[in-house]
């Protein structure tokens, strides 16, 4: 029984070692996974891209103004891009509605960078302090920074109702907020400012140059100047170097390429000079109504030479087409181009003109709804160019003629010579031009002489009644012959016969047709046969009679005769 027992003790022994060894490496293990989480760095906060920004109460607009402020100022530091857009969220607590629409993104960052460096050293602010809500009795409409004059009030009108902003009077004088205390330092505790820094033109100008002259400051007029000449100079230099390229280009397998080129040299250089004064703008330091004027000059500027970029890309655009148009067979290529070509210099104009109230700050589909109001009556004026419109679609599709072809429209006659929108141009034969609206042509006969296969000629030859039957029967038979040779006559159809006796001749009816392509074609053709026809008269030795008339007159009896 000994034996027995102390195996048994001995197994029972090891097993709780084993237990114990277990426990212990858990325990180990949970150790080291605790301590490698407490260790782990906390995730830095993100920004919600899509969090609003709270405006119910000024407390709201103060806190979201100055955290916006404080993201921007580390964005600044770091140079995180992500921080420092964070100052356009800043900018949404102001009141901007005084501001003129091309200024406010300018305006707007300039006024919250110059008022969180003017809160920061003058105060530390406690949010408790801060209204957050008024009562029935008295409620809460406008509060104010202690011991200054930034202010927030509430809005009562317009898409912002209800909110409470940074004021309008708040927002004019933010810079001269600034200027009263940027000597000062920053309070301790406070968000140490916004990352400005003083201009460094201001900071080592001379005196002399910052003195005041017609609104602006004498270097700012220096500047303006030296801008402008450089802008201009900058146009040149690039007009110069594309006149280059295109020497260049003509010497080498992409000469067919030159109307690009053609098209970027007059835009190209304005659009490098308008960039250049852009820049200058910072540099020159304008503000106020001077600033916006700029800005909105060189926007308008801007937009009219993409215009004129795009329009002129559009005539190399369609200059190609063209080129691919005469080397097809079809005639449609080559009205649908010309077409085509207006259409997208209409677009472009109509484009360029939205792009650029756009670029003024002005809210263009609001524009267009509002003149949804007078749409009755612009529909109404436009019926007439509506129905021209379409009546070019319908001469475009189903082809009743194409340029080039005689057409007879009414009392119209003549060579179509263009297919615009609203009217389809003749040129008559007398060198005139009829413009007729394709409204009217939609509806009208049209009688294409252009389209025919075969033109007609039919006329009477008349003899002298002298003709001996033998000559003229060998005349009609020459005449035949003659239609027969000739390689542009109808060889199955035509009839020459001698067909009446006239009043003074004896009349061989020509009744033929030539297949030619057109009236020039047939006029050549009518002097060939009607030569040779007078050729063959002269051979066979018959003549052609004159209108002529025969007077008999009667013998009248004398005064003494007396009748048998």
């Amino acid at each position: 029984m000994a034996p027995r027992t102390l195996k048994t003790l001995f197994t029972v022994e090891k097993a709780r070692m084993y237990q114990m060894h277990s426990h212990m490496v858990i325990l180990l293990f949970s150790l080291f996974t605790a301590s490698a989480i407490i260790a782990q760095p906390a995730e830095p906060p993100r920004i919600t891209a899509l969090k609003p920004v709270k405006t119910d109460s000024p407390r709201d607009t103060m806190r979201s103004f100055y955290d916006a402020m404080n993201d921007y100022r580390r964005g600044i530091e770091t140079g995180n891009e992500s921080l420092q857009s964070r100052i356009d969220d800043a900018v949404r607590t102001l009141n901007l509605e005084e501001t003129p629409a091309l200024l406010r993104e300018e305006r707007g960052r300039e006024a919250a960078i110059f008022l969180k460096e003017t809160i920061d050293r003058v105060i530390v602010l406690n949010y408790e302090l801060i209204p957050a809500e008024g009562t029935a009795e008295a409620p809460l409409l406008r509060w104010r920074l202690r011991d200054t004059e930034i202010v927030i009030a509430r809005i009562d009108q317009g898409e912002r109702a209800g909110e409470f902003l940074f004021s309008a009077d708040t927002v004019r004088r933010a810079e001269s907020f600034y200027n009263k205390v940027k000597g000062l330092p920053y309070v301790d505790g406070s968000g140490m400012g916004s990352g400005f820094r003083e201009p460094f033109l201001e900071k080592h100008l001379p005196e002399w140059s910052k003195a005041r002259f017609a609104f602006l400051a004498r270097w700012q007029w220096i500047g303006l100047g030296i801008a402008l000449l450089l802008g201009l100079m900058i146009r040149t230099i690039v007009r110069f170097s594309l006149d280059i390229s295109l020497k260049v280009i003509k010497k080498t397998p992409l000469a067919r390429h030159e109307s690009i080129v053609r098209a970027f040299r007059g835009p190209s250089g304005f659009l490098a000079a308008v960039g250049f004064w852009f820049l200058s703008l910072k540099i020159l330091q304008f503000d106020g109504n001077t600033l916006g004027f700029f800005i909105a000059a060189l926007k308008i500027a801007f937009s009219l030479s993409m215009v004129w970029l795009a329009y002129r890309l559009t005539e190399a655009l369609t200059g190609y087409l063209m080129g691919f148009a005469e080397k097809t067979e079809s005639s449609l290529d080559d009205m649908l181009v010309p077409l085509l070509q207006r259409t997208l210099k209409i677009l472009v104009v109509i484009l360029g003109v939205l792009m650029t109230i756009q670029n003024l700050g002005i809210n263009v589909f609001s524009l267009l709804a509002g003149l949804g109001i007078g749409g009755l009556a612009v529909a109404l004026a436009a019926k007439d160019a509506v129905a021209n419109f379409f009546g070019s679609l319908m001469i475009l599709f189903d082809r009743p003629f194409q340029v080039g072809d005689w057409i007879i429209v009414g009392v119209a006659e003549g060579t179509v010579e263009e297919i615009g929108f609203r009217s389809t141009r003749l040129r008559t034969f007398y060198n005139s031009v009829i413009s007729i609206p394709n409204s009217e042509l939609m509806n009208a006969k049209v009688d294409n002489m252009g389209r025919r296969q075969y033109r007609r000629l039919r006329t009477t030859l008349r003899l002298t009644y002298d003709t001996p039957p033998a000559k003229l029967k060998a005349f009609v038979d020459g005449i035949k012959e003659i239609i027969l040779k000739h390689p542009q006559t109808r060889k199955d159809y035509f009839h020459v016969v001698f067909n009446d006796y006239g009043p003074s001749s004896l009349d061989v009816m020509l009744y033929m047709f030539f297949e030619v392509p057109d009236w020039t074609e047939e006029l050549l053709a009518r002097e060939q046969v009607l030569t040779e026809i007078l050729t063959l008269a002269e051979s066979i030795g018959v003549s052609f009679a004159f209108p002529t008339q025969t007077l008999h007159i009667e013998s009248m009896p004398t005064a003494g005769s007396s009748r048998q």
